[in-house]
Formats: C-alpha cells, sequence, structure tokens
C-alpha cells in the first residue's frame, strides 16, 4: 500500500506491505533507482511473513521537503538521519535494514551509530560509509575511470547536463554499472519517473561534492558526519552482498571490508550480477534478508 509520513524535514513516500505486527524490514534503494528496485523482493518477504516498507529516498519520487529552507544535501549524514526518522516516525523500535549504493549507506550509517534499532543489515558492496579525509588522495587509474560520472558533476556543465537530461544519464549508468543485466526499456521507464523530483538535480550534485569535501554539509548534521568521519565499527549481524559484474564499484573494494564489522559477518559474490543488486538478484537479496530475520 502506497502511503506517506512525516519524518524529520521531509515527507516521505513509502511502500508498506504486510502484517504491521510483523517484523519490519525496511529496503533502501540506491542512485539512480527507485522503489521498484524490490518489486520481486517484498512479495517473497511478505509471504515469508515479514513487513515491508520501501521508502523513496530525498529527491525521489513524491518525497518531499517539508520546507523551502532546508539544504537540499544529499550528504551521508542527511541519508542516514533520514532512515532513522522514517523509523522513529513509524515507531519501528528495531528492523532489519537492507539497501545499496545511496540506501546501502543510510543502512550503514543508521547500522553504525544506532546499532540497538537494527536486527540485521544487509549491505551491497560492504562498508558503505564514506571516508571523506581521505576523499583527495587518487585511486588507481581503473577505478577512477570508473568514478567518471562523479568528477563531471563537480562542475557547472555536469549539473546542467543531468538537469537537462535526467532519464538519458541516468539510463547510461545503469547499462554501465550492471553490463551482463538485460534490463528492458518499461523496467527503466519506470523508476527514472522518480527523477524528475524537483529536487532530484539538486540532492545529487550536493552529494557528489559533499563525499569530497568541495561543498558545505547541513550545518544541523555535523555532530552526525563527525561521527561517520572516525570510520565507525558496524557490531550488528550483517551480510555483505557483491555482484561480480558490478561496473562501478569492482569486488576488490569490499574484500577487506570484515574489519568495519564486529558482529557476525557473511560476505558473498553473486554470479550474473552489477551493482542493482535487489532488482537483478532478488532471490539472493531476498535470502540474505531472511536469514538475519531468523537471526
Amino acid at each position: 500500500m502506497y502511503r506517506e509520513i512525516a519524518a524529520g524535514g521531509l515527507r516521505i513516500a513509502y511502500l508498506d506491505h504486510g502484517d504491521p505486527q510483523a517484523t519490519p524490514v525496511v529496503l533502501m534503494h540506491g542512485f539512480p533507482y527507485d522503489i521498484h528496485a524490490y518489486d520481486d523482493i517484498a512479495p517473497q518477504l511478505v509471504a515469508s511473513g515479514y513487513r515491508v516498507l520501501v521508502p523513496f529516498l530525498r529527491g525521489f519520487g513524491p518525497t518531499r521537503f517539508l520546507s523551502a529552507q532546508t539544504l537540499r544535501s544529499g550528504q551521508q549524514a542527511a541519508l542516514g538521519s533520514d532512515l532513522l526518522a522514517f523509523m522513529d516516525a513509524l515507531s519501528l523500535p528495531r528492523a532489519v535494514l537492507a539497501g545499496y549504493d545511496w540506501g546501502g549507506r543510510a543502512a550503514c550509517v543508521v547500522a553504525a551509530l544506532w546499532p540497538e534499532r537494527v536486527i540485521g543489515l544487509v549491505s551491497a558492496t560492504g562498508y558503505n560509509i564514506q571516508d571523506i579525509a581521505a576523499a583527495a588522495e587518487p585511486l588507481s587509474a581503473q577505478m577512477e575511470h570508473r568514478l567518471w560520472y562523479q568528477y563531471y558533476f563537480h562542475g557547472d556543465r555536469g549539473r546542467a547536463g543531468l538537469e537537462r537530461d535526467r532519464a538519458g544519464f541516468c539510463k547510461l549508468l545503469w547499462k554501465l554499472w550492471s553490463p551482463s543485466w538485460p534490463f528492458d526499456e518499461a523496467s527503466y521507464l519506470r523508476s527514472a519517473q522518480s527523477f524528475d523530483n524537483p529536487d532530484f538535480v539538486e540532492v545529487t550534485i550536493h552529494s557528489y561534492r559533499h563525499r569530497f569535501g568541495l561543498v558545505p554539509g547541513d550545518e544541523a548534521l555535523q555532530a552526525i558526519e563527525a561521527q561517520l568521519a572516525t570510520q565507525p565499527i558496524i557490531r550488528v549481524p550483517t551480510i555483505v552482498l557483491h555482484g561480480r559484474d558490478d561496473g562501478v564499484a569492482p569486488l576488490e573494494g569490499s574484500v577487506g571490508h570484515q574489519r568495519f564489522f564486529s558482529g557476525p559477518y557473511q560476505r558473498l559474490e553473486i554470479d550474473k550480477a552489477g551493482h542493482n543488486l535487489p532488482q537483478e538478484a532478488p532471490v539472493a537479496f531476498a535470502e540474505a534478508i531472511m536469514a538475519l530475520g531468523r537471526g
């Protein structure tokens, strides 16, 4: 069922499936995707006895800021705070959190800073909390090549390019990041509608500039960013999933991430899957969630 709720500085649009009294699972989508990434996962979880909540992130779909004065921030502290505020608004004391890309970052932030609210964590590509202090250090040429879009967004040309052709630009990223996924036009267009959100460009540009220390963040979130700068350990049960064909986050990126986790931890590599793991490998993604939900 489609719903909206005031949470923090947002009116968050979300889907709510299953028994309200069942163990809750919050599924967080990434950039540039939306809640349709979980279309094949939600029914599996509901059939297994879970309540499934799938929110649109800030800047996506019908989710809106409550105030015109709020900074359209895409920083990691904002994403994590939004998720926590969403759980608070729904009176969820604890939930299984699962996500990828921006959504995986939000889930990691909550798991790291508010572990008492998290039953378990499924995180695609591993530990997704950014080390902004180290962002200025160059990576290998191969990895720098993968991040071309981030550097593009650092200038006015990139902002204008995204504004003028949101659908075309994001479709290119889908192809590059999931080279073995034969998604069809209808599947893409279902999600591309979410990029028409009036704050999509502003939130996106701020995200990719803030993570490199190029723009200031929201002053109200400074305390959270300071905690994240310490690269906090995640102490909840965690399953990391990584697609073998991920075109932006190569497998070796998450190989050593176990050092960021102190609870029960498992890392699984998924064959014939790229960056959009829930949509490309829904069975494996759902099974990881259910394994954590069963304890």
